[in-house]
């Protein structure tokens, strides 16, 4: 299985608790990616959002800095907000990250689970679902060929059109990124593209019937199994302890999640929903290298069996030296575990 981290670019806290600026949150984060790769890890993503506490608005571009700084991890969007975004310039610069990488470089598209970039960028919440499936069918279509003709509804028609640079990778790999929309489930399955499940909270075996809708999909499509590759992307950190985690991590969780959920209606979270969240059934990936290691293995058989996993700790206010702690021991000490 595949190990990774997913980081928003969150602005920083520094050991005493101060907000870092802009210039040293980046820093410290192309270090975290640096880290990544010096601890064997197989994956790191970077989010797009539009919101003053994160700085991934232009994560391409963050990736091309990692991609000159690494040497083999790959290199992904966690993800990029497609229906926003003009698919011919969304390829052109992870085709560029393809090859300033030497063929490293991989997208995760999606809808995002904010919607500032809609009225960003002069896009209906209304046209949620239609723009996104418009523009993926562009997306892949110039994935596929050089030449491109196509006319839609949200973007201008081309016509005998090429599209460069190409990338290294034949065929680039674009996965589908999803929550928890049986359609699109489904329209992953039926596109025969590996899926990128976020499970942020909840108990993540009640995933398995969309999971199994994706590949009844791919397969009824005439797409084999080994093609339909399911990862799962969670929010999770790891620490020497298990109590060092959850005290390390338990504060800036709340506080973060507390917050999203003043916009969205949500109830303050609580230590006790917190820690049933840790429990074995729980979405959180919270605790040491061998109770995480465990608990993966638990998702995974749940969830008919998964190629990749992803943790997202860096909206729990973690400061720079307990995130890059945590990379060593998830690639050093929790992969090879789950993976024996």
């Amino acid at each position: 299985m595949e190990v990774g981290i997913d980081s928003f670019a969150s602005v920083g806290t520094s050991e005493n608790g101060e907000t870092a600026d802009a210039t040293q949150s980046v820093a410290e984060l192309l270090e975290r990616i640096e880290q990544a790769d010096r601890s064997g890890l197989d994956i790191f993503g970077i989010g797009e959002h539009h919101r003053h506490e994160f700085l991934d608005s232009a994560n391409a571009v963050i990736l091309a800095a990692a991609a000159a700084r690494t040497e083999r991890i790959r290199l992904t969007s966690a993800v990029t907000v497609l229906s926003a975004a003009d698919p011919v310039r969304v390829f052109q610069q992870f085709a560029t990250l393809d090859l300033i990488s030497k063929g490293r470089a991989e997208m995760v598209v999606g809808r995002g689970s904010f919607t500032e970039a809609f009225p960003l960028f002069g896009f209906s919440l209304g046209d949620y679902d239609e723009i996104f499936a418009e523009k993926l069918e562009l997306l892949l279509k110039i994935r596929d060929n050089e030449t491109v003709d196509w006319s839609g509804k949200f973007r201008p028609a081309l016509e005998n059109q090429a599209i460069y640079p190409r990338p290294l990778q034949k065929p680039f790999p674009i996965w589908i990124g999803v929550g928890g929309t049986p359609q699109s489930f489904r329209r992953a399955g039926m596109l025969g593209l590996p899926l990128v499940v976020a499970i942020i909270g909840g108990e993540t075996h009640r995933f398995r019937s969309l999971v199994d809708l994706y590949r009844d999909a791919g397969a009824r499509a005439g797409y084999a199994p080994e093609t339909l590759k399911v990862s799962l992307h969670s929010i999770g950190y790891v620490a020497d302890t298990t109590e060092q985690a959850v005290e390390e991590f338990f504060p800036g969780y709340a506080e973060t999640f507390t917050k999203i959920g003043r916009e969205r209606g949500w109830p303050p979270v609580t230590r006790a929903d917190f820690d049933a969240q840790r429990g074995s059934t729980g979405a959180l990936l919270v605790g040491s290298p061998e109770e995480v290691a465990e608990k993966i293995r638990r998702h995974s058989e749940s969830l008919g069996g998964i190629s990749r996993v992803t943790f997202q700790m860096d909206n729990a206010q973690m400061n720079h030296a307990q995130l890059m702690r945590s990379i060593e021991l998830i690639g050093m000490q929790m992969s090879p575990l789950l993976n024996n």
